[in-house]
C-alpha cells in the first residue's frame, strides 16, 4: 500500500439478514481522501451467489436492521459535516425518509419484534451546549465531582449522556409518506447513560448501564429492564448494588424471550480488577432469575466484546484466538463449536431465516461477508486494493524469549520483484493495549512500510490478549520486563534471515506500543531511529491528565512511587540516544499530548534529535479513525522520517 490507498480500504460493517434468509444488508464504509470524510452506503448481498447491489446512495449510511416482515430497513444516515439520524427505506430501494432529528446525532436502530417501533440511541446535550451556532467558549462552566467524566473520542460525556429512545412507525402503507420527523420518547434519563440494548419483548428492552452507588469509582456496569411503553426507572437483572462484580458490554435476548445472553468481564470484588479480565459469555434465565452463569472459561476463552449474535437458538460469539479471531457456538454446557476459522479474523456477524453471514477479515482483505458453512465469500469489496498489487502477505513467525517463554508473531517482507533479496532494512513494530493482539488480517500500517521496501516484524508479546488470561497477567506491575525480552527476542529470531539488515533497524509504536518503544530506548541504542506514537510515557501525570489515568497506571503499574518510577520511560529519559519522531494528537485523551510534548522536549534538552508532529482536533484513534487525509499525512511522514533516518537501497 501507499498513502494514497486508504481510499481502497472498503470496510464492511454488521450485516442485517433478511428474516426469509434471501439477503443480507450491510454498510460498506472507505475513507474519501477528497471529502476528508468517511463515506458508506447499504449494500444488498444476496445469499445464493448472485453479484451484490446498492441499496442507499447516500453519504455515510451505516448500521442497517432490518424489520421482522422484512419490508422495511432502518439504518443511520450522516450528509457532510453532519450527524448520523435514522432513515427508513424499503429493502427493495426507494427513497429514505428521516425518522429522527436528535441535536447530537442517532445510533444503533433496531425494530421491536412486533415491527411497530424502532428503538434508538442518542446524546442528550444539556440546556445551552453544543448549540450547533454556539460558541463553546461562552458555555458556563463544568463543576466537576466524579472521577468518569470524559472519554477519548468523545469529550465531555457528563453534559451529553446518551439514552434509549422509542418512537412509534406509522401504518405499513404509509410509511413511505412520512410527513416530518416522528416523535421519539426517552425511555432513559438522567446522568447515567445506556450503552447497549436489545429487545426483550413488545413491552420491553434490556439495557446496559452503570448505575450502582459506586459508579463513580469502579467499572462495573449491569444489564437493566427498560420499559417499552413509558419512563419508569429501569430495573437491574444484573445488580451492582448486590454484588455483581460484572462490565457487561453487549446484551442479546433469545427469540423465544426465555434467556438473555451477554458479553461481559468479571473485574472482580473491587470493580476494577480489568488487567487481562477475560470478556466471557453470560446467560440469564428471563423466566427464573437468579444469577447469571458464565458459559466460557475465564481463563483461556477472551470473547469480542461486541459481537453477539443467535443463531438456531444458540448465542455464536468471537473468540480471539493467537492472532484470529473465529465465530463459535456455544451450546448450552458451555461447549464451544468452530464455525468459521483459520488464519482469519471475524469482525461482525448477522441472523436470520436460518441464516448465519459473518464479516471475515484475511491478510489480503480489509473484510468480505461470507455464509458460514460456505468458504466461498459473498462479495470482493477489496478488489480495487488487491488490483493495485501493492500488498503482501506476512508469514508467521516464533521464538524463544530469555527465561523460555514463546513468542508468535509475523515477518512481512518487501516484494523481491522490486526490492531484491535484501538485505532490507527491518521495523520493529509494537501494538498498543497493552491486553491486545495484532491479527492475520491486512494490516494498513505494516502494508505502507513494505510497499515503501522494509522489512515489518510485529507480535504478541506477554500482556496481549488471545493468549488466555495467564499471558495478559503476566506484565502486571512488571511494564517494560518480560514484554520488552519478548519484542526484542521475536526481533532477533527475525533478523536470522540473511534478507533482513541486522545493521538496520528502527522501532515504533502506538499508545502502550509508544511506550514500550521509549522505553526500549532507554535500554539500548541499537535502534537507527525511533517513531513515538501517542505514548504512555509519564505515570505520575497520566493519572490527572487521561481519561482512564485515575485507574489504569495504578492497575497496571502499582502504587509505589519507586515501583512506578522503575517502570517510567519518563523517569529514564535521560538514557536515550535514538533519534526520535514523536507523533500525537491535540484531543487524545486517552494518552494525553502533554505525555508526547514532554517527551519531545526532555529529549531535545539533552541533545537527542527529536522532532515532534501534532495533529490538530484528532483523538487517540487517528490511525484508525481520524481524518481520512490526517491519516494520510501520517503515512507521507513517518515514511519520509524512515527514509532519512533508514533509506531503503
Amino acid at each position: 500500500m501507499i498513502p494514497d490507498d486508504l481510499a481502497l480500504l472498503h470496510v464492511p460493517g454488521t450485516p442485517a439478514v433478511l428474516p426469509d434468509g434471501s439477503a443480507a444488508i450491510v454498510s460498506v464504509v472507505h475513507p474519501d481522501l477528497e471529502a476528508d470524510e468517511y463515506r458508506g452506503s447499504l449494500w444488498t448481498v444476496p445469499l445464493d451467489g448472485a453479484a451484490p447491489r446498492p441499496l442507499t446512495r447516500g453519504f455515510r449510511d451505516t448500521a442497517p436492521a432490518v424489520s421482522p416482515d422484512g419490508r422495511w430497513v432502518a439504518f443511520c444516515r450522516a450528509e457532510k459535516d453532519g450527524k448520523p439520524q435514522v432513515f427508513l427505506v424499503e429493502a427493495t430501494g426507494g427513497e429514505p425518509v428521516a425518522l429522527t432529528d436528535a441535536p447530537l446525532g442517532a445510533a444503533s436502530p433496531v425494530f421491536s419484534p412486533d415491527g411497530t417501533r424502532i428503538a434508538f440511541l442518542a446524546r442528550v446535550p444539556e440546556p445551552g451546549r453544543y448549540e450547533p451556532d454556539g460558541s463553546p467558549a461562552a458555555e458556563a462552566p463544568r463543576h466537576i465531582t466524579e472521577l468518569r467524566y470524559r472519554a477519548d473520542g468523545i469529550g465531555f460525556v457528563r453534559d451529553r449522556p446518551q439514552h434509549l429512545f422509542v418512537l412509534d412507525l406509522p401504518a405499513p402503507d404509509a410509511a413511505v409518506a412520512i410527513d416530518g420527523v416522528p416523535s421519539a420518547t426517552a425511555l432513559t434519563s438522567g446522568p447515567d447513560g445506556v450503552g447497549t440494548f436489545t429487545w426483550l419483548d413488545d413491552a420491553a428492552l434490556a439495557a446496559t448501564m452503570a448505575r450502582h452507588a459506586s459508579r463513580e469509582v469502579d467499572l462495573r456496569s449491569d444489564v437493566v429492564r427498560v420499559d417499552a411503553r413509558f419512563p419508569e426507572e429501569p430495573t437491574p437483572l444484573t445488580d451492582a448494588d448486590q454484588g455483581s462484580t460484572l462490565d457487561v458490554s453487549t446484551v442479546r435476548a433469545a427469540a423465544d424471550g426465555s434467556l438473555l445472553w451477554f458479553v461481559a468481564s468479571d473485574l472482580g470484588d473491587t470493580g476494577l480488577d480489568f488487567v487481562a479480565s477475560q470478556s466471557g459469555l453470560f446467560e440469564l434465565s428471563l423466566a427464573e432469575g437468579g444469577a447469571p452463569r458464565r458459559l466460557t472459561d475465564p481463563d483461556t476463552v477472551d470473547l469480542l466484546p461486541e459481537l453477539l449474535v443467535e443463531h438456531d437458538g444458540r448465542p455464536v460469539v468471537a473468540d480471539q484466538r493467537r492472532g484470529a479471531v473465529h465465530l463459535v457456538r456455544v451450546d448450552v454446557v458451555g461447549a464451544m463449536t468452530d464455525l468459521v476459522s483459520g488464519p482469519v479474523v471475524v469482525t461482525a456477524a448477522g441472523s436470520g431465516g436460518g441464516a448465519l453471514v459473518a464479516v471475515r477479515a484475511a491478510a489480503g482483505d480489509a473484510g468480505e461477508l461470507v455464509l458460514v458453512g460456505s468458504e466461498e465469500p459473498l462479495t470482493d469489496f477489496s478488489a480495487p486494493l488487491r488490483a493495485t498489487g501493492r500488498t503482501r502477505q506476512g508469514v508467521e513467525l516464533t521464538a524463544t524469549a530469555p527465561d523460555g517463554y514463546p513468542m508468535h508473531g509475523w515477518l512481512t517482507t518487501p516484494d523481491p520483484a522490486r526490492y531484491g533479496e535484501g538485505p532490507y532494512p527491518t521495523i520493529l513494530m509494537i501494538h498498543g493495549g497493552p491486553f491486545a493482539q495484532y491479527t492475520h488480517a491486512l494490516f494498513d500500517e505494516v502494508q505502507v512500510l513494505v510497499e515503501a521496501g522494509y522489512a515489518v516484524v510485529h507480535g504478541n508479546p506477554r500482556g496481549s490478549s488471545g493468549y488466555g488470561r495467564d499471558h495478559g497477567l503476566a506484565i502486571a506491575q512488571r511494564f517494560g520486563t518480560v514484554d520488552a525480552d519478548d519484542v526484542l527476542a521475536l526481533l532477533d529470531a527475525a533478523l536470522g534471515d540473511p534478507r533482513l539488515d541486522a545493521s538496520r533497524v528502527g522501532v515504533m509504536g502506538g499508545s502502550y506500543g509508544g511506550y514500550m518503544t521509549a522505553w526500549l530506548t532507554t535500554r539500548t541504542d541499537r535502534f537507527a531511529a525511533a517513531i513515538v506514537e501517542r505514548g504512555f510515557l509519564d505515570p505520575v501525570s497520566f493519572v490527572g491528565s487521561s481519561d482512564i489515568g485515575w485507574f489504569f497506571g495504578g492497575a497496571y503499574l502499582g502504587e509505589d512511587p519507586a515501583a512506578v518510577a522503575a517502570q517510567s520511560p519518563m523517569a529514564h529519559v535521560g538514557e536515550v540516544s535514538t533519534p526520535t519522531l514523536v507523533i500525537h494528537s491535540e484531543q487524545d485523551w486517552r494518552c494525553p499530548v502533554e505525555q508526547g510534548q514532554r517527551w519531545f522536549v526532555e529529549l531535545r534538552r539533552r541533545g537527542v534529535h527529536a522532532e515532534l508532529l501534532l495533529f490538530p482536533g484528532e483523538g487517540h484513534e487517528l490511525t484508525r479513525s481520524g481524518r481520512p487525509r490526517h491519516r494520510q499525512a501520517r503515512f507521507e511522514h513517518v515514511l519520509a522520517w524512515w527514509a532519512a533516518r533508514l533509506p531503503v537501497a
